[in-house]
């Protein structure tokens, strides 16, 4: 008769050299000991016969002296609680020594650290480029229930090289977005990052060419996203917003049509209406599960045209966004981009977001407040760009709640600084809560401490 295969599983434990059962042994030897000082201690009749026999050998150690043997029962039942301890100690030890051998010394830490991220609020980011992986990069400190729902109108640079060749979906903003998520963020980004400048690769990143040989070995983009997620223990999933080849169209005020997303970066005039061809493509069940199911919802930082707004006309996803129970933020950009945004206010960025994705999807704006110096301020200038400017009566003008913070991470480039800005959505989310829902998170690590990165 055969074992079923959960038995047989089971029977590889007695396999040699797995450095288990010599400290299983130890800890049934420790427990013994306990047992055995608990027998020594009582005074109970109903002994069995090994717990009479392990208190007469206590008796004859303690040279017959009745005084003796409370004491020496008491010693021996320390003795095998210390045994135990060890003995379990040394045999977990054993198993993450394998398992993750560079974490062996903090293995309390990572249990500590891991286990509190799984307690974090489930937070859905939507965007590209890269202030999508500049946010996930802070938020993923302080939660590991994190959704990123990526662009992929992209057709630039390699990811537009790939796309044509192989016709596949861009990798490079989800690819941002794997390597932000990634527990050793450094490790995957030099892994992932490095560009080859020579022969018919020239140009391609890593990481763009494994995701591209992972979606034809799996014949999906979207498993190939998982698989990596799976190796390299990402905190958190990526989903691109459609898996259809999109194409993306602007309309100027001055009647120019445009076609493409680097043509339209690259082209200086105001952008009236943007669509996306095919108009008929849908997101993929996990990404509107993730928002049905998300206690925040994320848009931006990035690109207004090119990486917020396509993401809202995927045909089904604008709709799951404005009936969330989870309330929505958009984060606005610190400065304006060349081009696409010249001269835009935060209240200029809200109209655009209503115009394509309606009145009932964005609750609150996040914008920034910046003592930014006069030298960077000039060279942004001399590229055609400027400083945001917020204003809280036009934003409440149009339904949205204004909140302002400090985000600039100092130098010659303005961006999000990842932990700032991740501590100012915790502490939106908290605001944004109904009144009865706040008891609940006062007392969470999540508003007062930051688990270190392990």
């Amino acid at each position: 008769m055969e074992l079923p295969k959960k038995y047989l599983e089971m029977c590889k434990w007695f396999y040699p050299n797995l450095g288990v059962k010599r400290y299983f042994l130890l800890a049934i030897l420790g427990l013994f000991l306990v047992a055995g000082g608990l027998s020594v201690i009582s005074s109970g009749e109903t002994l069995g016969f090994i717990e009479v026999q392990f208190r007469e050998i206590i008796y004859q150690l303690a040279g017959k002296d009745t005084v003796m043997v409370g004491p020496a029962g008491v010693v021996t039942c320390l003795a095998g609680m210390a045994i135990v301890f060890i003995a379990f100690k040394k045999m977990i030890s054993s198993i993450i020594s394998v398992l993750i051998p560079e974490n062996e010394e903090r293995i309390l830490d990572v249990i500590y650290s891991r286990r509190q991220l799984k307690r974090g609020p489930k937070i859905v980011v939507i965007g590209g480029g890269t202030g999508l992986s500049a946010l996930l990069k802070g938020l993923k400190e302080y939660t590991s229930n994190l959704t990123a729902i990526v662009t992929v109108g992209d057709d630039g640079g390699s990811s537009g090289r790939l796309r044509r060749e192989l016709g596949i979906l861009p990798p490079g903003d989800i690819r941002n977005c794997l390597v932000a998520l990634a527990e050793k963020e450094d490790i995957m980004e030099e892994l992932f990052s490095y560009r080859f400048d020579t022969g018919t690769l020239a140009g391609h990143s890593l990481g763009n060419l494994f995701l591209a040989g992972l979606a034809g070995r799996f014949g999906d983009f979207q498993k190939g996203i998982e698989q990596i997620g799976k190796v390299f223990a990402l905190r958190g999933e990526v989903y691109p917003s459609t898996l259809s080849q999109i194409t993306l169209n602007a309309y100027f005020e001055d009647g120019r049509f445009i076609n493409g997303e680097t043509a339209i970066r690259t082209t200086p005039g105001k952008i009236k209406v943007l669509n996306i061809m095919p108009q008929d493509c849908r997101p993929l069940p996990g990404a509107l599960a993730a928002i049905e199911d998300a206690d925040l919802i994320v848009l931006g930082p990035g690109s207004l045209y090119t990486s917020i707004i396509p993401n809202l006309l995927v045909k089904g996803l604008r709709d799951k966004i404005a009936s969330a129970k989870a309330p929505c933020i958009y984060v606005c950009n610190i400065m304006t981009e060349p081009g696409e945004t010249d001269h835009y206010t935060v209240a200029d960025h809200l109209k655009v977001i209503i115009e394509h994705g309606g009145k009932d999807l964005v609750d609150a704006v996040l914008a920034a407040r910046e003592n930014i110096s006069q030298q960077v301020r000039e060279r942004y200038q001399v590229e055609g760009a400027e400083v945001v400017d917020g204003d809280a009566a036009e934003a409440e003008k149009l339904g949205v709640r204004y909140f302002e913070g400090s985000f600039y991470t100092g130098g010659e480039v303005v961006r999000h600084n990842p932990d700032k800005l991740a501590k100012e959505i915790l502490r939106l989310l908290f605001c944004l809560k109904p009144v009865n829902e706040r008891v609940a998170m006062v007392d969470s690590y999540l508003l007062n401490r930051k688990i270190k990165s392990i």
